[in-house]
C-alpha cells in the first residue's frame, strides 16, 4: 500500500511537470492560505519586469520615465500614497506614459508590525489617492520590505490585488555604486525575473544612472522588459 501511494504522487508529479512544459512557463510563488505571492514567471520567451517602489518623486521619477522612454520600455511602478498625494503631476506622468501602477501602502510601513485593520487601511488608503488624483485603480500590490505574514496575503486577496514580490534585487536603496548596481542585474538577470529598483531614496540615487547603462545592455541580451501584468499574462 505504501509502495502504490508513492508511485501514486509521482506520477501526480510527472503530470504536473508536463502540464507546465506545454504551458512553457512557470510561476514562481509561495503558497499561503489564502492565495499566492508572486516572485517571478519563468518563460522562453526573454521576458522580465522592471518595477520601481516608493515613488512618486518630483524629480527621480521623470528621469527615469524619460529613460524608459528612450526605449520604448514600459515597467510598473509601485507607489506610496503619501507621495502620491504630494506629488500627483509626477504620479500622473507614469500614467500618462502607459506604465503600470502598483498600491505599496498609503505610509510605507511596516506590514507585519500592523493590525489587519491596520493593513487594509494602509491599502485603503493608497488606493484611494490613486483613485482621486489619477483616476487610477490599481490591482496589483507590494507590501513595503516584502513584508509578508497571513493576514497581510488575505488583505490583498480579499481587496482583490495581486501580491507581488521580486525575484532579483538591485539593492540600489543601499546607495550602491552605479557599477555595482549594473553588475547585481547583469551578474544574475534571468528569462522571468521581476527586479526591484526605487524610484524614491531618502539619500542621493544612483538608479537613473544605472537604469542608463542597463537598459540597452538587457536588450542586447535578448530579455524584453514588460509590466509584471503582461508577465503574469493578465494585462
Amino acid at each position: 500500500m505504501h509502495c502504490y501511494r508513492l508511485r501514486q504522487t509521482l506520477l501526480r508529479l510527472v503530470s504536473v511537470m508536463l502540464v507546465t512544459c506545454i504551458l512553457g512557463r512557470f510561476i514562481t510563488v509561495e503558497t499561503m492560505a489564502e492565495g499566492e505571492v508572486y516572485r517571478s514567471v519563468k518563460n522562453d520567451s526573454m521576458k522580465i519586469a522592471l518595477t520601481f517602489d516608493d515613488g512618486p518623486h518630483p524629480i527621480l521619477t521623470q528621469r527615469i520615465l524619460d529613460i524608459l522612454d528612450a526605449y520604448d520600455v514600459k515597467a510598473t511602478f509601485f507607489m506610496v500614497g503619501v507621495n502620491v498625494l504630494n506629488y500627483p503631476d509626477a504620479a500622473r506622468a507614469v500614467l500618462q506614459a502607459g506604465h503600470e501602477v502598483g498600491n505599496h501602502t498609503f505610509s510605507h510601513s511596516h506590514l507585519k508590525q500592523l493590525s489587519e485593520e491596520e493593513v487594509v487601511r494602509e491599502l485603503g488608503l493608497c488606493e484611494d489617492a490613486l483613485e482621486e488624483l489619477c483616476e487610477y485603480r490599481p490591482h496589483l500590490f507590494r507590501p513595503p520590505e516584502g513584508a509578508v505574514n497571513t493576514y497581510v496575503e488575505h488583505c490583498s486577496e480579499s481587496n482583490d490585488y495581486k501580491l507581488i514580490l521580486w525575484s532579483l534585487d538591485t539593492r540600489d536603496w543601499e546607495n550602491k555604486e552605479t557599477e555595482r548596481i549594473v553588475e547585481t542585474v547583469l551578474s544574475n538577470v534571468e528569462s522571468g525575473d521581476i527586479i526591484l529598483m526605487h524610484d524614491y531614496i531618502g539619500r542621493h540615487s544612483r538608479t537613473p544612472e544605472a537604469l542608463e547603462i542597463l537598459l540597452p545592455k538587457l536588450l542586447e541580451m535578448g530579455f524584453e522588459p514588460v509590466t509584471v501584468s503582461q508577465l503574469l499574462g493578465v494585462g
